[in-house]
């Protein structure tokens, strides 16, 4: 048995540099590039956002100007990826549908801009990505009602497009702001599982829609990207306010791990959550949904009450985006809409001073061992000799 010091899930272990985001203990706020998220969240749209993680700074009116005509030019749905999504089966999760359309997206790329990692080449994939992202959740989510494609609008913003391409109708004010507030909190967040999955990737060279697509994989899971979905599962199971002490003390006795609270990074309660929150009462006001938000309350304060476990961002994105009207299997796709923006600024600076990431691990297996009457070959005891002596 190995006596190395490990470090389960690499916990608390600091693997390289990063310029794009932290999170500040001393205010316990997340900052994108310096800037706390809630002031971005307040005062500036998704387009902006995402141009300050991948160059540093917000830029300026004409920059953005130029991003948003790339951006709405760039919008359609490619025949050849809804050729392959209509393939795929409606029980298929719409994660599975979001890896395969980037991949497609990727593989229909000219192979010599596929294999340009250059910073010019992977930031217009990844302004590409950011375009195309949203009109491959929309439809997925509208074929599986048995709905009809909704072709993009130019006329529209990123948030107000994506909610027409999805439910065909403009969305209220209110409701495109909630929304749009969403895309921020989610679209950083530092070494996550996922960032470090495209980062991981990259380092070996490999180009940055492999590298996306496996971070698609990674946030897919219920410890990362799908908490949002689970915490809508969690809110139905429940189903009222009146009920969260008996579900709360069940679900305790069990062991159950309730999604929607805890991080890692944070634990003093997510910097996050109140921006979302309020976002979240907007909508609660908007659609009347105060049954909702008395189930909501009651489990925070419950929880919080008997554990001391205070929520993360998926507690009160979950139930926006049920009030928006987005399927519960559809939230962790928009998570990919978001975030697709942190990863790639993440392997953008990961190819700009790459190392091949690839730790050690300790062996904790049996021992050295034979297979009975196997003789070895003259160049395999040549190598054990040259081993022996170099030791």
């Amino acid at each position: 048995m190995s006596d190395a010091e490990i470090k389960k899930g690499l916990a608390g272990v600091t693997v390289d540099y990063t310029a794009v985001s932290k999170v500040n203990p001393e205010t316990n706020s997340l900052l994108y590039r310096g800037y706390p998220v809630q002031e971005l969240a307040a005062t500036q749209s998704f387009e902006a956002v995402a141009l300050l993680l991948w160059n540093g700074d917000l830029p300026t009116a004409e920059e953005l100007r130029e991003f948003e005509e790339f951006e709405r030019s760039h919008r359609d749905l490619d025949a050849a990826v809804r050729t392959t999504i209509d393939l795929l089966p409606l029980d298929a999760h719409p994660m599975d549908v979001a890896r395969t359309a980037v991949s497609v997206i990727g593989a229909l790329a000219p192979a010599a801009d596929v294999a340009d990692n250059s910073v010019a080449s992977d930031l217009a994939k990844a302004k590409l990505l950011f375009a195309k992202i949203p009109a491959i959740v929309a439809y997925d989510q509208r074929r599986r009602r048995g709905e009809a494609l909704v072709e993009p609008r130019a006329d529209l913003d990123y948030a107000r497009n994506f909610l027409w391409m999805t439910f065909g109708e403009e969305a209220d004010e209110v409701v495109a702001r909630a929304f749009a507030v969403s895309m921020v909190l989610y679209a950083e967040h530092s070494f996550n599982a996922s960032t470090f999955t495209a980062r991981v990737i990259t380092s070996t060279t490999a180009d940055l829609y492999s590298a996306v697509v496996g971070a698609i994989g990674a946030l897919k899971g219920a410890l990362h990207g799908g908490a949002n979905e689970a915490v809508m599962h969690i809110l139905d199971e429940i189903g009222s306010a009146e009920n969260v002490g008996p579900w709360l003390d069940t679900a305790l006795a069990e062991k159950r791990k309730i999604m929607g609270f805890g991080h890692r990074v944070y634990k003093k309660g997510d910097s996050r959550v109140p921006t979302m929150k309020a976002a979240f009462d907007t909508l609660v006001a908007h659609y009347g949904a105060d049954d909702l938000a008395a189930l909501y309350d009651a489990l925070e304060t419950e929880f919080v009450g008997r554990k001391g476990i205070y929520p993360n961002l998926d507690y009160p994105s979950g139930p926006a985006y049920h009030l928006i009207g987005f399927d519960t299997p559809t939230f962790t796709p928009l998570f990919v809409a978001a975030r697709v923006t942190g990863w790639t600024a993440h392997i953008i600076e990961q190819a700009a001073s790459n190392a091949l990431i690839r730790p050690l691990s300790a062996y904790n297996g049996v021992d050295e061992r034979h297979i009975d009457g196997y003789i070895a070959s003259d160049a395999e005891r040549e190598a054990a000799e040259r081993d022996e002596e170099a030791q």
